[in-house]
């Protein structure tokens, strides 16, 4: 009977190294998982702080269950094209709207050792980032998300904040 109670034992905590680590992820991946709006995006560079895309950014957020995600980020107040035609914008309205919105999709995980989320993008409106892999340090506070880039689109590092959808 000691014999089976300690078989028990030892396979009761082999289970438990195998499916803790799965639970903890699994936690952590579904406090991502849903449709955040974006709250802001401060970028620092040589010492100084900016809001990346201006007061009244808007944007959001989707994290789905199998790991798929799209994040589009829009500045208030860009200029309406004078053309009414997005392909014949002048080379001042493209600008202003490049540099102040920013939009990709793709694939995601969530790792809990390291409290990172890593994006695989497919596609982005800076394509520079088209087929990279960003890997980003991930804080979830509530109906709070925030993440760390490293090296930013618009240069230096800056961190993203995120409000849970209601």
């Amino acid at each position: 009977m000691a014999l089976i109670s300690k078989f028990v034992a030892v396979a009761a905590l082999m289970f438990a190294a195998i499916a803790l680590p799965r639970e903890a992820f699994a936690q952590i991946a579904n406090e991502a998982i849903g449709m955040w709006t974006f709250v802001s995006s401060i970028n620092e560079q040589n010492g100084r702080k900016t809001e990346t895309y201006g007061p009244g950014a808007t944007g959001v957020m989707v994290l789905d269950f199998s790991g798929r995600y799209a994040i589009t980020i829009i500045a208030a107040g860009l200029p309406k094209f004078s053309s009414n035609n997005r392909t014949t914008a002048t080379a001042e309205e493209a600008k202003v709207v490049v540099a102040r919105s920013n939009a990709h999709f793709g694939t995601y995980s969530v790792n809990p050792g390291d409290k990172t989320i890593t994006f695989k993008i497919e596609s982005a409106t800076f394509p520079n980032w088209n087929g990279t892999e960003q890997k980003r340090i991930l804080t979830i506070r509530g109906d709070e998300l925030q993440y760390a880039v490293a090296a930013s689109s618009a240069g230096g590092s800056s961190v993203v904040t995120w409000k849970r959808a209601k």
